[in-house]
């Protein structure tokens, strides 16, 4: 009998998220009716902050956020070179130009401290970012109480890309709030923290901002007789106000969402005692832990190890004996800047040194709540013979 394969991250759906979904297939509106704004009220009342707006991806989200702030052609917008590609590709979208800051080694964070040199450099030559799009990197936040000071000192605005992040929390308050950024982004793909099979959502406390998301997401048509600039000729008229897309989340995978927020706190809690777990029985092995900073609680949708030098094995050996013995390791994230399109734009290797430096070293582990603690033995044993 086979050794059953362990994912690094996988989604949990229980009957009652299956009840909730088989209700909306059930009822009068697959799209375009109650259980999306229902979502966005269990996603904002959570995390306390006052607008969501829910769509199709994360990355649909992150590119209304940026037309939202009105990036377009001679714009520029920074974000971090370790972090999935549709962070630097929303600001491209909008026909901005990207530039990357590297990260603070121990966090895998948008370093603030290469962020202030970086932001020194860019006024004395005219360049300074308009948006500035910090990851929360495997759930934890970066350290954004010193970016909104950057950001006020230098004018650009901030879009939290949090996508890894929903449930956790930064000084004392959950992600999302709104405290330091202009928007704040959550992903709900299935290896995420809670799921909609594919959805995002954008969070904001300003209510203009909420209204040009809605707009872009639908096409940039309204209903709403006080925008029209002609009188409506009946119940049925419609004008299209701008140019938007159909980045609507639909009513099925809104219900799954609702249902799925009701266990995120046991998930966010399920995930910390295994992060716990590797962190203990790793602290004597030749890895580089993650580290957590003082105010911030991740909400551990990875857990990303770095192999030290002094380890019997190198990285590559190392995933493909993870691999064989049916333990789904990978790799977070091949930086940003090396990626052939972004090469054909001028990005070269050794322009974020940190950030090849975690890239040379990093693996991720399995770690989604329902991973058993026999499962999770089965990962740390066979680490601990292949490293020493």
């Amino acid at each position: 009998m086979s050794t059953p394969f362990i994912p690094y991250g996988r989604q949990f759906i229980s009957d009652d998220d299956i009840r909730s979904v088989v209700e909306v297939l059930q009822s009068d509106f697959l799209t375009q009716g109650p259980a999306v704004p229902a979502f966005e009220t269990a996603v904002k009342a959570h995390c306390g902050g006052a607008y969501a707006v829910a769509m199709n991806s994360a990355t649909s989200a992150l590119h209304a956020a940026c037309l939202a702030l009105g990036v377009g052609p001679g714009d520029r917008v920074w974000t971090s070179p370790i972090t999935f590609v549709a962070s630097a590709n929303c600001a491209r979208y909008c026909g901005a130009e990207i530039d990357f800051v590297d990260i603070d080694p121990m966090t895998f964070n948008m370093s603030v401290a290469a962020l202030t040199e970086k932001l020194k450099q860019a006024e004395q030559s005219g360049k300074l970012p308009k948006v500035v799009i910090p990851v929360h990197m495997c759930g934890q936040s970066c350290s954004m109480a010193e970016i909104h000071l950057l950001g006020q000192r230098y004018g650009f605005r901030i879009i939290e890309d949090a996508s890894h992040a929903i449930g956790g929390t930064y000084q004392g308050k959950l992600i999302g709030g709104g405290q330091y950024s202009d928007i704040t982004v959550f992903s709900f793909h299935p290896v995420k923290i809670i799921t909609t099979a594919e959805g995002g959502m954008a969070v904001t406390n300003h209510g203009d901002l909420a209204r040009k998301m809605e707009l872009t997401r639908s096409h940039g048509i309204t209903r709403d007789p006080k925008e029209m600039g002609t009188l409506p000729d009946g119940d049925w008229y419609y004008e299209q106000l701008e140019l938007g897309y159909n980045y609507r989340m639909t009513d099925v995978l809104a219900a799954l969402g609702t249902s799925q927020m009701r266990n995120l706190t046991n998930w966010i809690s399920k995930r910390q005692q295994l992060a716990d777990r590797y962190s203990q029985r790793f602290a004597n092995i030749p890895l580089i832990l993650p580290s957590v900073i003082s105010d911030a609680r991740s909400a551990w949708h990875l857990y990303v190890v770095q192999i030290d030098t002094k380890a019997a094995m190198a990285r590559a050996d190392l995933f493909k004996a993870m691999r064989h013995d049916g333990i789904g390791v990978n790799v977070h994230y091949m930086p940003v800047h090396l990626q052939p399109y972004y090469r054909r734009r001028g990005f070269k290797a050794g322009d974020f040194p940190a950030a090849e430096a975690y890239y040379a070293r990093a693996i991720s582990l399995p770690m989604f709540a329902t991973l058993t603690e026999r499962d999770q033995d089965r990962v740390m044993e066979r680490m601990i013979t292949y490293l020493g």
